[in-house]
């Protein structure tokens, strides 16, 4: 029996050889290269187009809630009008630095105000309120001082524990010098140092002169304090003197290295 001929074992051959792929040019390469970028612009452009519309354009990220933590004398309805944050917007665009500003603007009492943004729906305030070391008597009604020196509220009537302060500086040179603003500052900083107990029961600060600032507690008692410095070291001193001399009347801490004190 004859075998294939050469012909038959050549048709045979390419039948069992496996394709070439088509040879692609420098031409082709660079066209499928441009499709690649053509693809992923209209992606990047379809992804930010979907982004802003979430963003701005859907329901789904706008302001619905507000939220106000931290308020002690301010309620939070206040501080929610006052801030008129633009719900119904999209969160996005909720300008927090705006809204901080309005706040501290029109609510003086407000020392700082963190706006959050809480997603998907919510800006949150949270309040730092000023706090009084000081009372300045008006009339009927009393300003509010805080460490800072800021005059911040008028109050109709005075928050305890709040000692009232006395300005009333004779025609020194201390006066003209400093004027009736730089010893505000000064008794500020005299209240702002006082111990705890002793601020507790200091019903008012008076003050003369850039260096002499007296002290008016309960039961009668007064302390010669002196000017605002080395602050800290007289309240030591004082709460030290106070406990040695529980039944004084008159306490001089004017000059810390040389306390003294007195029945009167």
């Amino acid at each position: 029996m004859a075998g294939p001929t050469t012909a038959q074992r050549g048709e045979a051959g390419r039948a069992d050889t496996p394709a070439r792929p088509p040879h692609i040019g420098p031409e082709g390469r660079r066209l499928t290269g441009r499709t690649r970028l053509v693809l992923a612009a209209v992606g990047l452009v379809l992804t930010a187009g979907a982004t802003a519309w979430v963003l701005y354009g859907s329901s789904w990220l706008r302001l619905e809630r507000v939220t106000t933590t931290g308020t002690d004398v301010l309620t939070r309805s206040e501080v929610e009008a006052a801030a008129a944050a633009p719900v119904g917007s999209p969160l996005i665009s909720v300008d927090t630095g705006a809204i901080a500003d309005r706040l501290r603007q029109k609510l003086p009492r407000i020392d700082s105000v963190d706006v959050v943004r809480s997603w998907p729906h919510e800006v949150s305030f949270k309040v730092t309120e000023r706090k009084p070391v000081l009372l300045v008597e008006k009339g009927k009604k009393f300003i509010e001082v805080d460490a800072k020196g800021v005059r911040f509220a008028t109050v109709d009537k005075a928050p305890p524990h709040v000692p009232l302060l006395e300005l009333t500086p004779d025609q020194s040179a201390s006066l003209r010098r400093f004027g009736s603003d730089r010893l505000l500052r000064e008794a500020v900083r005299v209240a702002g140092d006082l111990p705890g107990k002793v601020a507790g029961e200091t019903e008012a600060v008076r003050v003369t002169s850039y260096d002499s600032a007296v002290l008016e507690l309960t039961r009668g008692r007064t302390v010669m304090w002196g000017s605002s410095e080395q602050g800290p070291v007289k309240a030591r001193v004082l709460t030290a003197l106070m406990k040695a001399s529980p039944k004084a009347g008159h306490f001089d801490v004017s000059a810390p290295t040389a306390p003294a004190s007195s029945e009167s």
